[in-house]
């Protein structure tokens, strides 16, 4: 019996990232796509969906979107900032061995994002405190999730008229809010899209129903909405 084949939109669907983000995935290998006779749409073998769905990034999502709150698995739980800075240590010193031209600035960039988390949600988190972070040198990817309250109330406190996910996510990544606490948390996010664009690293940052897709060279921010929301953030660093 044929193994079952996804379309492009169901293995989106599926997964719970945008048809774009796959087709990004294609061309950079992170998912490749077969076409079952030239010129036909990309389609994808289920089973290799399946697996792929198995990885780190899936039970960060999962995590991250479940609807009964509940502490992640306990090798990826830092319930503190400073659970948090002792494991980016240690996965520096590995990226170090694995990477060394790019393992300062992974890391660099891993706490910026991490400690924003820590900062935007301090005493204030929605339901689960603290954040998942796993690494994998041999897959070449970081991941990180919070059930925080999000880039858009957030910066509603300072940016009122913020209405959407993909204009709260654009603005943090490329505006500085100001340099007066509390409002400068985050503004760690523009240098986190400068490290990005310069260097051969991929980022994947969702929040609520927005994701960017961030790759070097990129000039405009690539922007997509999902149907599939959520409070908090995810994201996903390959390099």
């Amino acid at each position: 019996m044929a193994e079952k084949l996804l379309t492009i939109s169901e293995a989106a669907e599926m997964i719970g990232v945008s048809i774009d983000t796959l087709r990004r995935w294609d061309k950079s290998g992170a998912l490749l796509a077969i076409r079952p006779r030239a010129g036909a749409h990309r389609m994808y073998h289920l089973r290799d969906i399946e697996i792929f769905m198995t990885d780190l990034f899936s039970l960060a999502k999962r995590w991250s979107f479940s609807e009964t709150p509940r502490e992640p698995e306990r090798e990826f739980y830092c319930p503190t900032s400073a659970v948090f800075q002792a494991r980016l240590s240690r996965m520096e010193r590995e990226l170090e061995r694995a990477v060394p031209a790019l393992f300062s600035l992974l890391s660099s960039i891993t706490g910026e994002i991490g400690n924003n988390s820590f900062d935007h949600n301090l005493g204030n988190w929605p339901d689960v405190s603290g954040i998942f972070f796993a690494y994998d040198t041999g897959k070449h990817q970081i991941i990180l999730a919070d059930r925080g309250q999000g880039i858009l109330h957030t910066l509603q406190r300072v940016r009122p008229a913020l209405t959407n996910d993909a204009d709260a996510l654009k603005v943090a990544f490329t505006e500085v809010i100001t340099g007066r606490a509390p409002e400068h948390r985050g503004n760690g996010l523009k240098y986190v899209r400068q490290v990005v664009t310069k260097n051969p690293i991929r980022l994947l940052f969702q929040t609520g129903d927005a994701v960017l897709n961030l790759e070097q060279g990129e000039v405009d921010l690539p922007i997509t909405e999902t149907d599939q929301s959520f409070r908090g953030c995810l994201v996903l660093i390959r390099f």
